[in-house]
């Protein structure tokens, strides 16, 4: 049975002329384990793109160029840790919910960003025996949804969230070009 990112529906060829397959598979998280496999497949096979018409999946760059993982989901991550420290001490606990805790919050990790600010996080805490990481979804960094155990369990709710914001598509990766900084 083939995977589901595999069978994605990309809109031309994919641009992957400047990820940095490299790191792909060299980078370690603080607990070992490097990217999920699933992303791993994402990004190899869609490489840099818009996927459901909303979501922007940030890939590892080469050094030089816009929106990589290293640079933007960085930046990212720290506004949303940023945020969600703010609401804890101000004791809005409904920025959790429905899916989350405060605790969970120091786990989390941007890996992409839908066009209308709301972020998908992979919680680096929970890895498991696959290599996956449970992917979350903060909408307008007043909640968490956990969306699956994967990206690959995650895409039919992306799907969804698309779909609503952008209607049915022919495809479902548009690539991107890529952007010099």
């Amino acid at each position: 049975m083939a995977s589901p990112l595999s069978e994605l529906r990309c809109l031309g060829e994919p641009t992957l002329e400047h990820v940095d397959l490299d790191l792909l598979d060299a980078y370690r998280f603080p607990d070992g384990g490097g990217f999920p496999p699933s992303y791993r497949e994402m990004v190899r096979h869609a490489g840099w793109g818009r996927t459901f018409g909303l979501w922007l999946v940030y890939p590892p760059l080469l050094p030089g160029f816009a929106d990589s993982w290293q640079g933007r989901a960085s930046v990212l991550t720290r506004r949303v840790v940023e945020a969600y420290a703010d609401g804890q001490r101000e004791d809005f606990d409904w920025m959790v919910e429905p899916d989350g805790s405060w605790s969970l919050v120091a786990d989390l990790c941007v890996f992409g960003w839908s066009e209308n600010g709301d972020a998908l996080l992979w919680d680096t805490g929970s890895r498991g025996a696959d290599g996956e990481l449970p992917v979350w979804e903060s909408r307008g960094l007043d909640s968490l949804h956990r969306l699956g155990g994967s990206l690959a369990d995650a895409l039919p709710h992306l799907r969804d969230r698309g779909a609503l914001v952008s209607g049915p598509r022919e495809h479902d990766v548009e690539p991107l070009p890529p952007v010099r900084l």
